[in-house]
């Protein structure tokens, strides 16, 4: 006799989508603290402007604030959705253009609506990302079971840390938790002093990760964005700098993180299956 599980993985394994393009993306840290929505933004919003369309889902349960951010104000989040209470494309806020943002909800109480129907439905409506080319997740901080499940279902994953012993020690220990269902994650080092700090930071993380995980994890560093008041003001103000201040350090800093991500996606064009039908698969099956 089947499963609720089992029927699931069915459905699921049947909604096939024209996605395969579209790169899911999780941006997570190891402690709260650190930049990581902020840089999510930030780097959705570069992305955008480089020309890709971006959609951002806020996962961050229980500190979902993309919105304030962005400076947008959802009227509806994906809990609605599941509840049946509006469609998918109901809730989108669009940023630009090219940018759109997915508000999140309690994730606690999004998990609660697993049903086949309610899966089905939600599923049926995937295709309005089929022309995107990212979809980014800025997840909550921390090891954490949900937050983990986002991490294993996306395409790639970034950590985020500072340059504080604690922030270190945590985002290697997210690390070493990613590598046993991933073979490559990213680091991005926020609020350094310059780039020679963000080097010797994540040559030291790199060296520990060498001598205890498995010998064919890589750990890359994306790159590396400076400690700037300006960054602290826009913050503060709930801008974005990128927008606001475009030629600044720190901006340039994170374009040339976009700019990787852009390479590194076109490289990995051919892969066989990626793309939101497949995040979402992979979430619902984990049930």
């Amino acid at each position: 006799m089947k499963t609720q599980a089992d029927k699931l993985k069915e459905l699921v394994k049947d909604s096939s989508k024209q996605d395969l393009k579209t790169k899911v993306i999780a941006i997570t840290s190891g402690k709260g603290g650190v930049g990581k929505t902020t840089l999510s933004a930030n780097i959705g919003y570069a992305l955008s402007e480089l020309g890709f369309r971006v959609a951002l889902f806020d996962a961050d349960i229980g500190l979902a604030n993309l919105d304030v951010i962005l400076k947008v104000s959802p009227k509806k989040t994906l809990l609605d959705v599941l509840k049946n209470e509006c469609e998918l494309k109901d809730i989108l806020v669009k940023v630009n253009d090219n940018l759109t943002l997915i508000p999140g909800e309690s994730g606690e109480e999004i998990l609660k609506f697993t049903d086949e129907i309610t899966i089905n439905n939600f599923l049926s409506q995937l295709d309005i990302f089929n022309d995107y080319d990212f979809f980014i997740i800025d997840t909550s901080a921390g090891i954490d079971k949900k937050v983990l499940m986002f991490l294993e279902a996306a395409d790639d994953v970034i950590v985020v840390t500072v340059p504080e012993p604690a922030a270190i020690t945590d985002a290697y220990a997210m690390i070493k938790v990613i590598s046993e269902n991933k073979d490559l994650v990213y680091m991005i080092l926020n609020e350094v002093s310059s780039e020679k700090e963000a080097n010797n930071i994540f040559s030291k993380i790199l060296k520990v990760v060498k001598q205890n995980l498995r010998d064919d994890f890589r750990l890359l560093m994306l790159g590396y964005v400076k400690r700037d008041r300006a960054v602290m003001s826009c913050s503060a103000k709930r801008e974005l700098f990128i927008k606001e201040l475009p030629n600044i350090q720190v901006s340039n800093q994170i374009f040339n993180i976009a700019k990787k991500i852009a390479r590194i996606s076109e490289r990995k064009v051919l892969d066989e299956e990626k793309g939101i039908s497949k995040f979402f698969k992979k979430i619902f099956s984990s049930f």
